[in-house]
């Protein structure tokens, strides 16, 4: 196996997830160095990332998402076959940039004092509820929560 101490420049392509004996691992989206010049059909290039350091692996688990941009240094091994992503052992971690909008992780409950709301990755509309699970209506995207609970609360009167 061919091994390369490196520093690769790329973006996370989905959450990174608790790996084996204490690790964590990601994939980071590489576009090629002449991208402006390449062919528009070249494609990019996979690095399938590990780290064991207690550092690194906190910090991939709690702060980055996916479309953050980041610098991975470690030991790079080359595939042993065709068509398998490149492996990258990191052992340094530097965020270049983060992604514009956060990233929901499946399904987040949340209070809006005596109210639960429950936003859902894959939708725009959001549930509410009141703290005793009491039915307020559904919002069509997060911006319109408080003024579903405030007509809630005008219907209803004062407290959830």
């Amino acid at each position: 196996m061919d091994t390369t101490h490196c520093a690769v420049d790329g973006w996370v392509d989905a959450i990174p997830a608790p790996g084996p004996n204490g690790t964590a691992t990601f994939n980071l989206v590489v576009r090629p160095a002449d991208f402006d010049t390449a062919d528009e059909d070249a494609p990019d290039t996979v690095v399938t990332c590990t780290s064991g350091d207690p550092r690194i692996i906190h910090e991939l688990l709690n702060g980055i998402q996916p479309g953050d941009l980041l610098r991975a240094t470690g030991t790079l091994v080359q595939p042993s076959a065709p068509g398998e992503p490149a492996r990258l052992t990191v052992d340094a971690l530097e965020v270049l940039g983060t992604a514009l909008v956060p990233v929901l992780q499946d399904m987040v409950l949340d209070r809006y004092g005596d109210y639960v709301v429950i936003f859902d990755a894959d939708r725009d509309q959001v549930p509410v509820f009141t703290a005793h699970g009491t039915w307020v209506g559904l919002a069509d995207n997060p911006d319109a929560i408080t003024t579903l609970i405030d007509i809630h609360e005008r219907v209803i009167g004062g407290d959830a």
